[in-house]
């Protein structure tokens, strides 16, 4: 792609004077009068941007615009509509061809040159990012060039042994699968709960609904150049599959179900550990529960205790200043305080039950703290 390259396409000969009277000094600026003439010449001349007529006889720019970007040879032209019309209709139509600008008839100078100079600076960052994109690609594939597509297996079984989240999960199984040059969209249910990933970022809704129409139709289902592996927990969709290269394709089929395996046991240990980390985490809230009851209970019943001390101390000094006026045979004094010295030793035991109670509840305690830390 000529990086300073413009094409200017227009039926009427008018406005191609006008277009070259303001960008012919500042860009490589071609011009041609008809849609066929732009998709004849476009691969010769390469232009980054093309200034497109939207009303022309035979092929309108949307239809221009529509071949361009469908063409993997032009579909990264930068193609900006140039039209006397400008409702907002017409430029969602422009927009939904894949142009990426849209300026209407008559314009100044300036403002064409300002879009112009704003686009190429999009397609100068874009081949920026396309390039470093690429550098990185071609570093991961020099830097896995020693090693071999199992070996890469045996590495993401040993990774995933290691995390414990759903998320990180997903992405270590998209890198896995970026390791053998696939793109990959990936849904994992748990507790009847949904969760999509994609390698291009976010799934479309297309992929979701597939995901949900085809959960059930096997283990392997697939339809060039794309296949589905679907397993109770987790589906991959891979969606590049090299239908050129039988070998491959083969190790492929191979490979994934054994990948996509050991990535459901793992999102199962994952989910047994967060069900079991809830649990605990209820035991905990029930046990500070209990215990905060029992303290409750505990102190009630020293409050009675001493209450209870307090009314058989009064009791017995009562006896001792009573029985002794009311001309009580020895016997009967005798008999008299012995009942009242059982009653109070059998209080003393009720007490002594109650300690022996909370002892054995601060052992209960310091065994649960110790299961749940």
């Amino acid at each position: 792609m000529n990086s300073n390259t413009v094409l200017a396409v227009d039926d009427e000969p008018f406005n191609l004077e006008i277009i070259e009277e303001i960008l012919e000094d500042s860009y490589d600026l071609h011009c041609v009068a008809s849609g066929p003439e732009c998709l004849d010449v476009v691969a010769k001349i390469n232009p980054s941007v093309i200034l497109l007529d939207v009303s022309m006889p035979d092929m309108d720019g949307y239809e221009v615009c529509r071949q361009l970007k469908e063409n993997p040879a032009t579909s990264n032209i930068t193609v900006m509509f140039v039209s006397a019309r400008g409702s907002v209709e017409e430029r969602i139509a422009g927009y939904n061809v894949g142009a990426e600008d849209y300026i209407v008839k008559p314009f100044g100078q300036e403002e064409l040159k300002g879009k112009l100079d704003t686009l190429f600076k999009v397609v100068e960052n874009k081949n920026m990012l396309e390039q470093q994109l690429q550098d990185a690609t071609d570093t991961a594939f020099n830097a896995m060039a020693n090693s071999s597509e199992m070996g890469s297996i045996v590495q993401y079984v040993e990774q995933i042994g290691k995390i414990d989240d759903k998320e990180e999960l997903a992405q270590a199984l998209i890198n896995c699968m970026r390791s053998f040059g696939l793109k990959t969209s990936i849904e994992f249910r748990t507790n009847s709960q949904r969760s999509q990933f994609s390698s291009e970022g976010i799934c479309s809704p297309m992929v979701v609904e597939l995901f949900e129409l085809l959960q059930n139709k096997g283990r392997l289902y697939e339809f060039m150049p794309r296949i589905l592996v679907n397993y109770p927990r987790v589906s991959l969709l891979i969606m590049n599959l090299p239908s050129d290269d039988p070998e491959r394709l083969g190790r492929i089929r191979d490979n994934i179900c054994f990948v996509v395996g050991v990535t459901e046991h793992q999102l199962d240990a994952i989910i047994t550990r967060q069900q079991l980390a809830n649990q605990k985490l209820k035991l905990r809230q029930a046990f500070s529960m209990i215990r905060d009851k029992f303290e409750d209970l505990v102190g009630v019943l020293n409050l009675s205790h001493e209450m209870n001390e307090a009314i058989f101390r009064e009791l017995q000094e009562e006896f001792e200043d009573r029985i002794p006026l009311m001309g009580l045979d020895e016997d009967q004094e005798l008999y008299i305080y012995k009942k009242v010295d059982e009653t109070i030793q059998k209080s003393v035991a009720r007490e002594d039950l109650l300690q022996d109670v909370t002892r054995a509840f601060t052992e209960i305690e310091t065994d649960l703290s110790v299961m749940l830390k």
